[in-house]
């Protein structure tokens, strides 16, 4: 019988993605753990690989082609044994519920492991009734996997499967008890209330002059953006911090540090700190010092973190991402400053993946390099705190009565009233300042 290869879903909250390439033709053989074709995300472009072993009979969806859902069949596999003019010229089975998926997104190194929280990430429990993993609204899972998932109190609807034919295994579990790897809820039925936008696209074209402009239409990562950035707003109650912070101490340090750095063979210094690298390591030491404002909201109970995994704002053709530096406090400034590089190019070039991208903490927001001084950050859930960096600047400052001139920044947190009260969120930003002046106490 012919096996159908469907779009997969490569993160949890993917519901379309473009075909960029097909690694595989017609007629090729392939077998288990073969590279069949490239699919690019809003984030990131993944490698696809095929699950099953058999000949390319047919390729439905060309490459090049955008927004194909999930789930739907691409292409079809002859298997061993069988006619490929047969199998290629059967009709597909309908998209959702095929006879069998045959490609799976090529594994990613292990998530760094986190220790589980005292109360399981359950928010997803109650949405996760109406998901399944293609097997016509059945859940396959193993008896291990379905036993892991009682005793952590997680519905196995809600994983992620990363075994043959989208079935969940322990280790999906397991990513899944750090909120890894969890499916998005299912969308509102049809007669539940929903927020309109304020006017219509018709509404809005009808204020313009016909032939005065035209329409650039929303890629994926835009639409993605959009949609999670109006959630934020409107579901997280925000408050906002702003302090500024005397950075003299820092960039003298800073100007030390690059100078001592050493040089690999052709004379290059192996890092150069920035401002940012600094930042990214004050704010997971302070988190670690106010480990109250190291948390995630959830409806069932504050979600405290062991470790400051700090997100990254990085620009993007097209939009941003985040990718995370994890356990930020452990690491040294020339550790965070090379991940970051790493991080800012394959970014730019959509070879994030998505466990460097999803999760963390909290996060960080620096328009400095555009002269920006102060601004507001949009928190990204789960993460209850972003902090938006201004430019370093020379400011009159008062001082014993004295006017001087000092090197200034002015940050400003962004907190999630629901896990932070105003006073808390003073004592974080306090103790980023303290650090950020003081950059040695980052060492202790």
């Amino acid at each position: 019988m012919p096996i159908n290869i469907l779009m997969p879903a490569l993160s949890p909250t993917m519901e379309k993605g473009n075909l960029a390439k097909w690694l595989k033709k017609e007629g090729d053989k392939v077998k288990s753990g073969d590279v069949i074709a490239e699919i690019e995300t809003d984030k990131a472009t993944m490698e696809v690989e095929a699950i099953d072993e058999g000949t390319i009979a047919r390729i439905l969806v060309p490459e090049g082609t955008q927004d194909v859902p999930v789930n739907d069949v691409i292409a079809v596999l002859a298997g061993e044994g069988e006619d490929v003019k047969a199998a290629g010229a059967a009709k597909p089975s309908a998209s959702g519920a095929p006879p069998k998926a045959a490609a799976a997104p090529a594994p990613a190194p292990a998530a760094p492991k986190a220790a589980p929280p005292a109360a399981a990430p359950a928010p997803q429990a109650a949405a996760a009734a109406a998901q399944s993993n293609g097997h016509g609204g059945r859940v396959f899972s193993s008896p291990l996997a379905r036993r892991i998932a009682k005793e952590a109190g997680i519905d196995v609807g809600m994983v992620t499967g990363t075994g043959p034919h989208g079935r969940v295994v322990a280790r999906d579990v397991e990513q899944a008890k750090s909120g890894k790897g969890l499916k998005a809820p299912a969308a509102p039925s049809a007669g539940a209330p929903s927020i309109a936008p304020t006017m219509s696209d018709k509404q809005i074209l009808s204020l313009f002059e016909p032939g005065s402009y035209e329409i650039v239409p929303h890629d994926g990562m835009r639409r993605t953006i959009a949609q999670r950035l109006t959630a934020s707003i409107q579901n997280v109650p925000h408050f906002y911090l702003t302090i500024d912070c005397d950075i003299g101490k820092l960039l003298a340090a800073r100007e030390e540090i690059n100078a001592a750095a050493p040089k690999d063979k052709e004379k290059k210094p192996l890092y150069k700190i920035s401002v940012n690298d600094f930042v990214i390591k004050a704010m997971a030491v302070a988190l670690q010092k106010i480990p109250n404002c190291n948390v995630s909201w959830t409806e069932s109970g504050m979600v405290k973190h062991h470790h400051s995994d700090v997100g990254v704002a990085v620009a993007m053709p097209g939009g941003l991402i985040t990718p995370i530096i994890r356990k930020a406090e452990t690491k040294t400034l020339s550790t965070i400053s090379n991940e970051m590089k790493d991080f800012a190019a394959r970014a730019r070039s959509r070879k994030l993946k998505p466990e460097e991208y999803q999760g963390g903490t909290t996060a960080v927001s620096n328009l400095g390099m555009y002269g920006i001084s102060h601004f507001t950050a949009v928190i990204n859930p789960p993460h209850a705190t972003i902090l938006a960096v201004g430019t370093s600047e020379e400011r009159p400052v008062v001082r014993a009565g004295k006017i001087e001139i000092a090197h200034m920044m002015s940050v400003t947190l962004s907190c999630d009233h629901r896990a932070i009260d105003g006073a808390l969120g003073a004592e974080l930003i306090g103790a980023f300042k303290q650090l950020i002046e003081n950059p040695v106490m980052m060492m202790v």
